[in-house]
């Protein structure tokens, strides 16, 4: 799931060459595992509250709405307030904001057991709102809090620790909430079987926050003079970003609807047959693909030397593997394949040659021709091209966050929220293919992220250049 820098300044000027930050990384790690672990729990509850209130494809996708419109609206309020008062984050600790967000998070959770006990979808939606206003805080002070805990020449690597555990949690929880919606109360057809996984999801919320509160966390700060901005120039001046917060609205939008009607598609008849349980399972090789892919980045990134680079790679390849038998139960022909389609993507690599404008077009371009094999293929083989689309969705939202970056200079920090609120792609483009598929079906309706990664491979090519 997308990861962002929030608005405050990434540049430490409390560090402590001393000091251990070793501890505070992981508890703050934590907190991506779990916020990544509550959007992706948003694939399964799709087609279980489709189900429960007879919804259409387009009013179950308001689920999504809800829950990325949050980021829009929280975001653009930070925003504003940035620009008028200054940083909150910056006056109140990333310490104080980050329980902010916690506890909001728990709220929404909370907020699932009435709604499924009175049996009322706006109830649900209100939740997600809640729920993803609290993420959405997280969000914005536990990114560049993780970069600053260390030296500040290793910030990136960090980012990529911490995003690689958000993608552990995408992927682990759609087989929990699997088990716990589909298996555990196969009998009750009703909302009840989601009070208690999001009960659970607001007592884990709340014993994190009370945890962080009472851990003594390291103080860090920004530099003064970062902060200082030229009022007088729009930062929409740079088109570069401009063209980014366009591509990042379309990342977000295709890589969220892709993952919401996947249940619905492996259910096909013509694709797979699959029941929601075992569907289930499905998707989550699509959120792992993506914890796969980031961890072949981070590879790719790190400073090593050519033997440790192939044993590290090995090693994932491996772990797929053994992941993959897992997920299909056994199926050894079915982890075979999965392993297959991650060398695909580990070759893809290497022919982005580690350059962030020609991966994102590179990646692009191998995801529109499975897309084209999903919406005009059938069995297997559609459904294997929709899923091996994670593996390549896994670094899209680094490089598109660095390339609309650059050259910046004192206006990175805003630009960082700008980026931040054009993560309302999650909740505009998932509305627009519910519609398609009420209307065409959900095969064909995979026709619209083609849209948005055939603009995202413009953006590689041509789009990124910074112009001066």
């Amino acid at each position: 799931m997308a990861q962002v820098s929030g608005g405050a300044s990434t540049t430490n000027s409390n560090y402590n060459p001393n000091a251990n930050y070793g501890g505070p990384l992981a508890v703050i790690t934590t907190l991506f595992f779990m916020w990544g672990f509550i959007t992706s729990m948003n694939d399964i509850l799709i087609p279980k509250l489709k189900a429960v209130f007879n919804l259409n494809y387009t009013e179950a996708i308001f689920i999504q709405f809800t829950f990325f419109a949050a980021y829009f609206i929280i975001s653009l309020i930070y925003y504003i307030i940035s620009v008028t008062k200054g940083d909150p984050i910056l006056k109140i600790g990333y310490k104080n904001a980050i329980v902010i967000g916690l506890i909001l998070s728990a709220i929404g959770s909370l907020m699932f057991y009435p709604a499924a006990e009175t049996l009322q979808y706006p109830l649900f939606l209100g939740a997600f709102f809640v729920l993803a206003s609290g993420v959405t805080i997280l969000q914005i002070g536990a990114n560049p809090y993780a970069s600053l805990l260390g030296k500040p020449e290793t910030a990136s690597s960090r980012l990529n620790l911490t995003q690689a555990f958000n993608a552990l949690g995408t992927t682990l929880a759609p087989i929990v909430g699997s088990y716990l919606i589909f298996r555990t109360v196969a009998e009750d057809v009703g909302a009840d079987a989601v009070k208690g996984p999001y009960i659970g999801i607001a007592i884990t919320l709340v014993v994190l926050a009370v945890l962080i509160k009472l851990f003594k966390l390291p103080a860090v700060g920004g530099d003064d003079d970062e902060l200082v901005t030229d009022t007088n120039a729009s930062i929409f001046r740079h088109k570069h970003l401009v063209l980014g917060m366009v591509g990042i609205f379309m990342y977000v939008g295709a890589e969220v609807t892709i993952g919401s009607f996947l249940v619905n598609f492996l259910a096909e008849d013509s694709i797979a047959g699959f029941t929601h349980d075992e569907a289930s399972l499905y998707l989550s090789m699509y959120w792992g693909g993506a914890m796969v892919g980031r961890f072949f980045g981070s590879i790719f990134l790190a400073d090593l030397t050519s033997k440790k680079r192939n044993l590290y790679l090995a090693v994932i390849g491996v772990l797929s593997l053994g992941y993959a038998y897992w997920v299909t139960n056994q199926e050894l022909d079915l982890a075979i394949i999965f392993v297959g389609l991650v060398v695909l993507n580990l070759i893809a690599f290497y022919i982005g040659k580690n350059k962030a404008n020609r991966t994102l077009a590179v990646f692009s371009g191998i995801i529109i021709i499975a897309l084209l094999i999903a919406v005009f293929g059938t069995g297997h083989f559609a459904m294997w091209a929709l899923i091996t689309i994670g593996l390549y969705n896994s670094v899209m939202f680094p490089n598109i966050f660095t390339l609309a970056v650059k050259s910046l200079g004192k206006e990175t920090s805003k630009a960082s929220s700008l980026l931040v609120m054009a993560i309302v792609g999650g909740a505009i483009v998932p509305l627009i293919q519910g519609a398609l598929a009420d209307s065409v079906g959900v095969q064909v309706s995979y026709l619209l992220p083609i849209i948005c990664y055939a603009y995202l491979m413009y953006y590689g090519i041509k789009g990124y250049e910074v112009k001066k």
